[in-house]
């Protein structure tokens, strides 16, 4: 018997930006996939029209089948109409309100993973909803308080980035690097490595906070003093761990290879090396929820919204990576 592949729940992110584009533009050359778009049926049409896309999207109702070949919608209307390019907090509530409709389809299985689209921060907090992310938002949605961020390059082994802390300041991470944090972050990403992954005893470098992970307390505390103890306890507790390593090497070649993931301390200590090797490849990933989660690792990208510009390629990363940890369920 041939099992059908996973319904999964796609949020195109905001509706000025290049999320609607790249997703028509996905359902158009894939028809393979059974995707269930949570978004306003409108814009998409008028997107899939723009872009001489002929794809058949069909509104979606709770118990009507999705099938592959055809674009269901979950319906949710736009607060104003959308213009390529031009943000308004208007469609901050729209944006939002997309999340806790795909949240509600992944919690009531109906759809077996969600897969989101770029949004922009700023229009979301001009709005007066606070937002530093996808990740922070989708935690308070799922009533999950410990979850990670990681990033994984699927064409680089090895190469798969967890973070410590996410959206802060930079003048605030040291302090946000406490040794709940870091326990957290290990043991979430171990075990998901372990049950979503299939990885039976993944191994992790986890980065030191500061140049030379501290070199022996003359440039900073932080590594032997917060990460170092929490490190032997994980360790001694039988998660396979190396560290403090020193952001400036771990991510040789070498390394990677003998690694399935690296526990950076902050958002831009790892992921520049990340999407460098990747970009346009990566996919965000998020541990520690009840559900699949992954995005895109890009952004809005305004400057091209509405020209037929957008690539999909990240989107149809994130796409197969979620219908593959799906179909290991």
């Amino acid at each position: 018997m041939i099992r059908d592949l996973p319904i999964l729940a796609v949020t195109p992110g905001e509706p000025a930006g290049i999320g609607p584009e790249i997703l028509i533009k996905l359902a158009r050359g894939h028809p393979r996939l059974r995707l269930l778009a949570v978004a306003d049926i409108a814009l998409l049409r008028q997107t899939a029209d723009a872009l001489d896309a002929p794809v058949d999207i069909e509104e979606w109702n709770p118990g009507t089948r999705v099938s592959a070949g055809r674009l269901a919608c979950l319906h949710v209307g736009l607060s104003e109409p959308a213009v390529a390019g031009q943000l308004s907090p208007r469609n901050a509530k729209y944006v939002l309100e997309t999340l806790h409709q795909a949240v509600r389809l992944v919690r009531s299985g109906q759809a077996a993973a969600l897969v989101t689209g770029p949004v922009n921060k700023a229009a979301i907090n001009d709005s007066g909803h606070p937002f530093s992310g996808h990740t922070e938002y989708l935690a308070a949605l799922a009533e999950t308080p410990e979850v990670v961020m990681m990033l994984t390059a699927p064409e680089i082994p090895g190469l798969r980035v967890a973070l410590v802390t996410t959206h802060l300041p930079l003048r605030q991470v040291a302090d946000a690097v406490t040794a709940t944090r870091i326990e957290s972050t290990l043991r979430i990403t171990h075990h998901d490595l372990r049950h979503r992954f299939g990885i039976s005893r993944p191994r992790l470098q986890v980065l030191g906070l500061n140049p030379h992970a501290g070199e022996g307390g003359h440039l900073g505390l932080e590594d032997d003093q917060v990460i170092r103890p929490v490190i032997e306890q994980c360790a001694a507790a039988g998660m396979d761990l190396v560290g403090p390593v020193p952001a400036d090497t771990a991510f040789t070649p070498n390394r990677l290879a003998d690694y399935d993931a690296v526990v950076a301390m902050y958002h831009d200590q790892g992921l520049p090396v990340l999407k460098h090797a990747g970009f346009g490849k990566a996919i965000n990933i998020t541990l520690g929820l009840p559900f699949i989660r992954t995005s895109v690792d890009h952004g809005t990208a305004l400057d091209i919204a509405g020209k037929g510009m957008a690539d999909e390629s990240s989107l149809l990363q994130a796409v197969t990576m979620a219908e593959s940890l799906a179909m290991q369920h």
